[in-house]
């Protein structure tokens, strides 16, 4: 059964850290590309980061290099780790393969508030 858990997420200042978790299950993750995304109510998901096999990334212009997604492929695991975090990253934050499958998880909320 596929299934994608996200985690990790939380309330956190201005200039803070999380690092976000994605376990994943149901598909053969040391061949997919994975991504992070980020939704905020009212507007569309977008594209966070993004990891392939083997450890291509790319990253939104957005993040500015205070993100670092990586990938353990022993664990069907995806990470994030956001640093110098800004309100503006506010959201839930989704993974998903390349090309996203039509299942997606719970997501996890980031708050990045005073």
């Amino acid at each position: 059964q596929v299934q994608l858990v996200e985690s990790g997420g939380g309330l956190v200042q201005p200039g803070g850290s999380l690092r976000l978790s994605c376990t994943t299950f149901g598909f053969t993750f040391s061949r997919s590309t994975m991504n992070w995304y980020r939704q905020v109510p009212g507007k569309q998901r977008e594209l966070v980061a993004s990891i392939a096999e083997p450890g291509y990334i790319n990253y939104a212009p957005f993040v500015n290099r205070r993100f670092t997604i990586s990938r353990d492929d022993a664990k069907n695991t995806v990470y994030l780790q956001m640093n110098n975090l800004e309100t503006e990253d506010t959201a839930v934050y989704y993974c998903n393969k390349k090309p996203p499958l039509t299942l997606w998880g719970q997501g996890t909320q980031v708050t990045v508030s005073a």
